[in-house]
Parts: structure tokens; C-alpha cells; sequence
């Protein structure tokens, strides 16, 4: 009825690929830190530094994970993302509210980068950075579901819906 399609024997180079072990994954928190210097430098039209931080600075009830990741930016970044979404160059002053842009182009940002990793058996309860552009220094944390599926829901929902 049909062939029989012989396959080609293997060359030695794409026996040691295949042989090879994977590649190591950076952790969430080092692609993130690059992911997010590199979004924010773009939104703002200005370089942006992101330091990883220790979470100790973070208020963050360690008892009740949410169900979904929490954004908590401080007010300078905040007032950074306004003044220069709304064509400012100079940030003078502060302020409390965090525009919902920023918290969509957060969450973008983390659920690429949970998307495009390798599945992590654990997730830290929070992360956080330091961040750096001009003369502004901000900080900026992350809370994070325990689950990892709930994790994995979240961050397909962001990208169907983004």
C-alpha cells in the first residue's frame, strides 16, 4: 500500500546535542529582573536599572498567598510611570495612586516570563526590586499565589486577555 521511508542514521554532532544535558534555566526572579528593566525602559523612554532585592522589605501577610500575583509599587514609581506616560520629563512630588497601566504592563511582564519558563516545582512567596532610572530610586514587590497552577491560570488569562 505505501513505502516504508528509511530513515538517515544520525551524524555524531546531533548525537552529542541530543546526548547533551538541558540548558539550566535562570530562576523566575533573574529573568523577570531583565524583563522588567528592559519593559520599563521602553513604556518610559528612559533607562532603567532593576536591582532583585531580599523580600524582607516587602508588608506581605505570609499566612494568606493570593490568588493572584499582587503588585505593590511604591509611590515614586508610581508617580514616575505618570509623569512620564503623560509626556513629563521631570518627576517632582509623589503620589499614592498607581495607575492601572502600570499594573497591566507589570503583569504582562511577569506572565511572559512564568509562560516562557521551564515549570518550577516552587514559588517564593514574594519578589522584590530596586529600581533605578535618572535620578529616581523606587521599589517594587510582587506577592505570589502558592499554587503553581494557579500561577499558570493566571498568567494564560493575562496574555488571552492582554
Amino acid at each position: 500500500m505505501g513505502t516504508l521511508m528509511r530513515l538517515l542514521e544520525l551524524k555524531p554532532a546531533e548525537i552529542a546535542f541530543l546526548a547533551a544535558p538541558p540548558a539550566t534555566f535562570d530562576s523566575l526572579q533573574a529573568r523577570l529582573t531583565r524583563k522588567l528593566a528592559a519593559t520599563l525602559s521602553a513604556r518610559l523612554r528612559l533607562p532603567v536599572q532593576a536591582m532583585a532585592q531580599p523580600p524582607m522589605l516587602v508588608q506581605a501577610e505570609a499566612a494568606d498567598a493570593p490568588s493572584s500575583p499582587t503588585w505593590q509599587p511604591d509611590a515614586a514609581l508610581a508617580s514616575l510611570w505618570l509623569i512620564r506616560r503623560l509626556g513629563g520629563q521631570r518627576v517632582m512630588g509623589t503620589t499614592s495612586f498607581v495607575p492601572h497601566t502600570l499594573l497591566h504592563t507589570l503583569d504582562a511582564a511577569l506572565a511572559e516570563c512564568w509562560l516562557d519558563a521551564a515549570a518550577q516545582a516552587r514559588l517564593p512567596a514574594v519578589l522584590a526590586w530596586q529600581i533605578t532610572a535618572d535620578i529616581t530610586q523606587a521599589t517594587l514587590a510582587v506577592r505570589l499565589p502558592h499554587p503553581t497552577t494557579d500561577m499558570t491560570r493566571w498568567a494564560r488569562g493575562v496574555i488571552r486577555h492582554g
